[in-house]
């Protein structure tokens, strides 16, 4: 026998499923993967209208899948007021949704990052889909030709090439893994300035110009190398606030990372004590005994910076004595020379010339003021390119690996 009570709960249970069916079709069809266009890699021009151009690459499939890509990634670019904007029309054009959370890659030219690039940065972050991870290249040439010649050498699939490349900074210190994240991070704070990674083409006029060849001068769109890769990232793109306003080369991005402790292992090239006109190969691993102060001195900043090394010998020669405890010591004290003088020059050349605070110097003097308001009054952006740097540097070099370890 049927009660009311049990059609009341049949009737309850029949309502729930059509409310439950009816508000996820929808859902299921407009997010379906079918439905949806998958980004891996935003460029970001001036047009000739002096509008957005934005250039989308498409993966053939959902990166965050297993499989290969049975087709190569797709290129599309939009002249647009606003990314936002772009982004809108591309969705009416693939007649498919545009997803931003695989994109790996966000990619300024060097015109339009001169120009300021707030908007973009603050209109990307905004948008939910794009991950704070994401790196974020300033290219010296156009950003569409960037991306669409970013074919990886050694990689079946470019998003995978897109999120390691990055990485080498670890164990070169000649690139950075620069996110959108801490760009944004910086642009908001009043005690820093972003930065970006330095892209460019591989110029195959270089490698005849032996001026060019030190390794620890080249950077993007300058260096020797030739490959069937077409872009390069070598260097670091300063900013001051949201405006590009200088290019850092190989020795002076390793400065910049050893100073934010993000770098494993780097390799330099000093002068031989022993022998004129010639240079020692030197393998470095930072000390985790790194130290950094700031004070504020008759109105200037004052920043104190420690860093310690130890190091191998890299490169040898059949009568180089490098088991003598006087050459290491000379070899050593040519390091030191050597390393000051380069953390010298890059520090005085993004305070004094570039005024862009890079390594956040600003947040280690926050101390030496009562209140957040008398930090802002101080207007640290502004005085930061009156700074003077104490710099202390030691290193300890071992014999090379083959003759330590025999």
């Amino acid at each position: 026998m049927i009660t009311i009570s049990n059609l009341l709960t049949k009737l309850f249970i029949i309502i729930l499923v059509i409310v439950f069916v009816t508000s996820f079709s929808a859902s299921y069809n407009s997010l379906n993967i079918d439905n949806l266009a998958f980004v891996i890699a935003l460029g970001i021009d001036k047009s000739d209208t002096n509008e957005l151009e934005v250039t989308f690459e498409f993966s053939a499939v959902d990166p965050s899948s297993e499989g290969t890509l049975s087709t190569k990634p797709v290129f599309n670019t939009v002249q647009c007021s606003s990314i936002t904007n772009g982004i809108n029309m591309m969705n009416a054009y693939l007649d498919r949704k545009v997803n931003l959370s695989h994109c790996k890659l966000i990619v300024f030219s060097e015109e339009i990052a001169k120009d300021g690039i707030a908007d973009e940065i603050y209109s990307l972050i905004n948008e939910t889909q794009v991950r704070p991870s994401s790196n974020i290249v300033v290219s010296k040439c156009n950003s569409k030709y960037y991306i669409e010649n970013s074919t990886p050498t050694l990689e079946s699939l470019v998003t995978k090439y897109y999120q390691i490349f990055p990485n080498t900074s670890e164990y070169t210190g000649y690139t950075c893994n620069a996110t959108i994240g801490d760009f944004f991070n910086n642009i908001s704070s009043n005690y820093s300035d972003p930065y970006a990674i330095l892209g460019g083409i591989n110029n195959s006029d270089n490698s005849s110009n032996s001026e060019t060849v030190n390794d620890s001068t080249i950077k993007s769109n300058e260096t020797p190398i030739t490959g069937t890769r077409k872009t390069q990232n070598i260097g670091l793109a300063v900013f001051d606030n949201d405006k590009l306003v200088g290019e850092l080369n190989a020795i002076e991005t390793a400065c910049f990372l050893n100073i934010e402790k993000k770098i494993d292992t780097f390799l330099i090239s000093i002068p031989n004590p022993e022998i004129v006109d010639n240079k020692i190969d030197i393998y470095l691993t930072p000390n985790t005994t790194h130290k950094i102060d700031v004070s504020i001195v008759n109105g200037a900043p004052y920043v104190k910076i420690k860093l310690r090394f130890s190091g191998k010998i890299y490169s040898m020669t059949r009568d180089a004595q490098y088991l003598d405890n006087k050459i290491l010591d000379k070899i050593s004290n040519s390091c030191n020379t050597y390393l000051e003088s380069q953390f010298s020059n890059y520090l005085y050349k993004t305070s004094n010339v570039f005024k862009s605070d890079i390594n956040q110097f600003g947040s280690y003097a926050l101390s030496e003021f009562t209140t957040t308001s008398e930090f802002e009054n101080y207007d640290w952006q502004n005085n930061y390119k009156n700074s003077t740097f104490d710099i202390d540097i030691e290193t300890i070099i071992d014999s090379g690996f083959l003759l330590n370890q025999t």
